[in-house]
């Protein structure tokens, strides 16, 4: 029977989206398993209990995943978030595993697999210790001077806190949060930022984490603006609690915070892909958000995604401030950022005027784990251009 044309894309799109990501479970497990378990040669025993496992986490992993964020179970979350971070790390360090056992073996050196396992298995689980650890603690402060040649001189040394990717989620992090919330008011802040992706749940599950935002304290302006992961879960309930904690949604408009007789323009919108939401009137809007705005004075934009810089450079935006990307959270994947991102972590000069800083965030999300990219609380200190001695 023929098959319309009309409706074989449709068709075909479960297809194609289940053989990648069956191509991708498999690369991502069986890699380490050729690794760890056939190549070395443990014997028949060994080869059988290591494919068992290896078999077991494959199938558990998106089971556990599956139930746990759409049936609302914390634990099975965790347990599939954790197996995911086991997975990658295994992967990447299984990839490099299999030129060491290459290299040894035309050394000549016996039980060049099992060597390398040996190997992998211990940077492993070192790394693995090393990133929950890392994931845990309460993040180092960033700081980073900023040159603005608009900002006016009573501006100078202007404190601005970043808070971004918090994601209070299936890990109680309510006490992790409070912590948070006492070294940012350690920093003395004129503006504090949160740049989005606060939560992945509802308001009503991760409500215990995020209370403790209700105590930041900013001598100016509390400002949040939403990433992508609002829009998986509850963006209004999101934004309202936000609005019921005292902090400021902009929502593609922008408010003026004056200081020692001079101002600068603090502005945000939404996140990148606010507009497949569904919900009306939210998507990226930077006209609307500077619409009013006195040119002459300097801008401070709040943009979830790095990538929504260019739009701030012709808008000649001073200083963006972005999140998302995590730094990349488990090495090496921030190598895989760089090919949707223009900037993974840290201060990039954009041109003449436009700067734009990306942290690597707050907290983490899904895998509990942050290797090569820790976690970072950035005060940011506005300056004015240098004036040369007469």
């Amino acid at each position: 029977m023929a098959v319309d044309a009309a409706a074989r894309p449709g068709f075909l799109r479960p297809l194609v989206i289940g053989a990648v990501l069956v191509t991708v479970m498999g690369l991502l497990w069986g890699v380490p398993w050729w690794t760890l378990v056939a190549a070395p040669g443990w014997g028949t025993a060994g080869f059988a209990a290591g494919s068992v496992l290896f078999a077991a986490a494959a199938v558990a992993m998106p089971g556990l995943k599956f139930l746990g964020h759409r049936g609302g179970h914390d634990g099975m979350s965790v347990a599939g978030d954790t197996l995911i971070g086991v997975a990658w790390v295994l992967f990447t360090w299984s990839v490099l595993g299999n030129v060491l056992r290459a290299v040894l073996a035309a050394a000549g050196v016996e039980q060049a697999g099992r060597v390398a396992a040996l190997a992998v298995l211990a940077v492993s689980a070192a790394l693995l210790a090393w990133g929950y650890a890392e994931a845990m603690r309460v993040p180092r402060v960033e700081k980073v001077d900023v040159v603005l040649p608009r900002l006016g001189p009573g501006l100078e040394g202007t404190r601005v806190v970043l808070l971004t990717d918090t994601h209070y989620g299936p890990t109680d992090r309510a006490s992790w949060s409070r912590k948070v919330t006492e070294v940012v008011n350690s920093l003395d802040a004129d503006i504090v930022c949160h740049t989005g992706d606060i939560a992945d749940g509802t308001v009503a599950q991760r409500r215990e984490q995020a209370a403790p935002l209700a105590d930041v304290r900013a001598k100016a302006a509390r400002v949040y603006v939403t990433g992508n992961h609002e829009y998986y879960g509850d963006p209004l309930g999101w934004i309202a609690h936000l609005d019921g904690l005292g902090w400021q949604h902009l929502h593609n408009r922008h408010t003026v915070v004056e200081r020692g007789g001079d101002r600068v323009v603090v502005a945000d919108v939404d996140g990148a892909t606010a507009h497949h939401s569904g919900h009306p009137g939210h998507r990226a809007d930077l006209a609307a958000a500077l619409d009013g705005a006195d040119p002459a004075l300097p801008v401070l934009l709040l943009a979830h995604q790095p990538k929504q810089i260019p739009a701030a450079e012709e808008a000649g935006v001073d200083l963006q401030l972005s999140g998302h990307t995590h730094g990349g959270q488990i090495w090496p994947f921030n190598l895989l950022v760089r090919l949707d991102q223009p900037h993974v972590a840290g201060l990039s000069r954009r041109n003449d005027r436009t700067w734009l800083y990306t942290s690597r965030g707050t907290g983490f999300w899904g895998p509990p784990f942050r290797v090569l990219a820790p976690s970072e609380i950035t005060l940011l200190v506005l300056r004015g251009a240098p004036t040369l001695a007469g």
